[in-house]
């Protein structure tokens, strides 16, 4: 019964916060290396090139989505077509436009997968193989094919729609119908969900900032599923332009068991004492797009928002999301690679920060933010239902300070000091 009201309760809401300026930024010089950032004008045209995207737009917030890239949320902005691109957009493989049964990888600052990557009921590796890069494999559902619209997308609102059909390592094979609803956020939205304080900063005169929710909805067109089999559960992975002072903010609750940590960082080795820091309340995971690592926060120390700064074009990132009333208590799928002590005790949250990998390749100049639903026991019929809610914002220094303290609980000024000292 409780875990039936778990995932019935779980919603995700991740929001997204991200300051820039109204201009182009097609090379911004800092750190060891020059990033190409193009401006959101920039890269609508470029998409353009290569599909059909979706533009919400309410003054000069705006959203792109690609239904035929499987409905990501390709990217937006908060300051028109001059202002930056927020979602890293990955021209190389898009403009080569060779599939890549690994991963398509087209970039997009929101897209959705099902959980678990690896374990006993992995949906990248064929049963029996080593769960190693060079074995990995998105399954063809969650790397192919458009999602079709289910009506004339409206100038802040489209819902995209899709069958997907997989099978798991355990050989148990799924079915699912998936709706997907993004709309653009009102100022009303984000007083509700981020609290008055919070969203009396993003309503001053010097801020800018736009915001969407998605609704994803997954529907069970197959057998019943079971821990026997094998569960899934939705998952929420945001690409965002890495830079050289880009920090991952992760506030957790309750203290670190002893002898132990509140934070999962060996899931490509270990992650350098430079990289990854805690501060009370926070883990701190830098995000420079140069270091392939993960690192994740599990239900008994999960809060409900997480986050990143960006220091060099000064801008703040975060990503809320609700959890059940007592998520220790639903089973969230473990994505490690390999054996696992327990399938059912994963992440609720997640960040990757990209870098050279196993095969001596790169994905790109960017790093993710990641949130999962609860594994459900969906009968047929039966629905899991996971929201997230993304929101750039912009303005002056003060601003973005202000909004941090009263989001992710830190300061400024200390993340600066404890990761650039």
């Amino acid at each position: 019964m409780f875990a039936r009201r778990c995932f019935f309760a779980s919603v995700v809401v991740s929001f997204l916060f991200s300051a820039i300026a109204a201009v182009p930024f097609s090379a911004v010089r800092g750190g060891e290396r020059e990033r190409s950032i193009m401006s959101y004008g920039e890269a609508k045209a470029f998409v353009e090139r290569h599909t059909r995207p979706v533009e919400l737009a309410r003054g000069e917030a705006r959203v792109l989505v690609a239904p035929a890239w499987q409905g990501r949320v390709m990217t937006s902005t908060c300051a028109g077509e001059r202002g930056r691109s927020f979602g890293f957009v990955h021209r190389e493989f898009i403009a080569e436009g060779k599939p890549d049964a690994r991963f398509n990888n087209y970039g997009g600052e929101e897209r959705l997968w099902l959980s678990p990557e690896g374990g006993p009921f992995s949906l990248w590796f064929k049963p029996g193989v080593v769960q190693t890069l060079e074995n990995w494999y998105t399954a063809p559902a969650l790397n192919e094919g458009e999602w079709k619209l289910a009506a004339e997308a409206e100038p802040t609102r489209c819902v995209m729609q899709t069958r997907l059909e997989l099978e798991n390592t355990a050989g148990t094979k799924f079915a699912f119908d998936l709706s997907r609803t993004v709309r653009l956020l009102t100022a009303d939205d984000a007083r509700r969900l981020l609290g008055r304080p919070a969203a009396d900063v993003l309503g001053r005169p010097a801020a800018r900032w736009v915001g969407y929710e998605s609704e994803n909805e997954l529907t069970n067109r197959g057998a019943a599923l079971s821990k026997q089999g094998g569960l899934v559960s939705i998952w929420m992975l945001g690409m965002l332009n890495s830079g050289p002072q880009t920090v991952v903010v992760v506030p957790f609750r309750g203290e670190a068991p002893a002898g132990g940590s509140v934070v999962k960082s060996d899931y490509f080795g270990a992650v350098p004492a430079d990289r990854l820091k805690t501060l009370p309340g926070a883990v701190l995971f830098r995000a420079d797009g140069q270091f392939r690592s993960k690192i994740g926060i599990g239900p008994a120390h999960a809060k409900n928002v997480l986050g990143a700064i960006d220091f060099e074009t000064p801008s703040v990132t975060l990503v809320h999301f609700d959890l059940p009333d007592d998520p220790t208590r639903c089973d969230y799928l473990n994505n490690s690679w390999g054996p696992q002590d327990d399938p059912f005790r994963g992440d609720v949250v997640n960040s990757y920060n990209d870098g050279p990998n196993d095969l001596g390749r790169r994905l790109g100049d960017f790093y993710e933010i990641e949130s999962l639903s609860p594994g459900a026991a969906l009968a047929p019929g039966e629905k899991l239902v996971h929201r997230q809610r993304t929101i750039h914002a912009t303005g002056p220094r003060e601003l973005l300070e202000e909004l941090v303290e009263r989001t992710l609980g830190v300061s400024w000024s200390a993340v600066a000091n404890e990761m650039f000292p």
